[in-house]
């Protein structure tokens, strides 16, 4: 698929200053103006639903709530999809790759959010997000870090992320064409690092990148032709592993393709 033009959404990604202090997620118009008239895909009430079925499969964190009830997933998919944007099911966005099923994302940012440094913090902290694919985790995580990276190897998925997120894109945001199993050093030490594709295990580079007291999440190989959730915490000693539920990414590649 080739890549649309940019289209215009109400991105708040200056909005986070710490911890929100809210019952449950508002809708992004309640914010940022009033709310799109009718009930079509640009309705804050389709984004709510989305937001209450979340909550109702276990996701609690009020800062994981409010970013996707603010960040509208339909302009991130091919417009032949968006009738199934909010649907919780993974959608191809061009060039073998795609865009997680929400409650996958939700579940891995609501890890990020209990390592240490977001804990004490009440936010991300500065984030570096391996595989940018479409814009969509981006710009979520946007919403929840105080700065973000976001590394993508395919440099028409790169232009594609760049051209969405172009209208309102926050200076923390930076995309980055590389190659992701590289991590970024100029932007290290991380608080937080999350992956969108799996490999055998996690790169040394993303364990030198991150913080003490950092957080990484990233799906790994099993090595029975499956995959797990790894998660990574970095302390005064050293390295802490955990594995958790099985989930299914695309494979994680190194190099440019341009």
């Amino acid at each position: 698929m080739k890549p649309g033009p940019a289209r215009r959404f109400p991105l708040p990604l200056d909005r986070l200053r710490g911890t929100p202090k809210v019952a449950a997620p508002a809708p992004a118009g309640a914010r940022h103006g009033p709310a799109p008239a009718g009930n079509g895909l640009d309705s804050a009430d389709v984004r709510r639903r989305m937001v209450e079925r979340l909550r109702a499969s276990g996701v609690v964190q009020d800062r994981v709530l409010a970013a996707f009830a603010a960040v509208p997933r339909h302009h991130f998919v091919d417009p032949a999809l968006a009738t199934q944007s909010y649907e919780d099911t993974s959608l191809p966005i061009g060039y073998g790759q795609t865009i997680s099923k929400p409650s996958v994302v939700a579940r891995m940012l609501e890890l990020l959010c209990e390592g240490a440094n977001a804990r004490r913090d009440g936010h991300l902290g500065a984030v570096l997000e391996i595989g940018t694919g479409c814009g969509y985790q981006a710009a979520l995580l946007a919403e929840m870090g105080r700065r973000v990276v976001s590394v993508e190897r395919l440099k028409a998925l790169h232009d594609k992320a760049r051209d969405l997120l172009a209208p309102t894109r926050s200076h923390r945001l930076r995309l980055v064409f590389g190659d992701g199993m590289l991590g970024h050093p100029p932007g290290a030490p991380y608080d937080s690092v999350i992956a969108a594709a799996v490999g055998a295990e996690v790169p040394a580079a993303w364990l030198d990148q991150l913080a003490v007291g950092g957080r990484l999440v990233s799906p790994v190989a099993d090595g029975r032709g499956g995959q797990v959730l790894v998660i990574v915490d970095r302390n005064e000693s050293g390295y802490a592993r955990t594995e958790r539920e099985a989930v299914k990414f695309v494979a994680l590649k190194s190099g440019l393709q341009k």
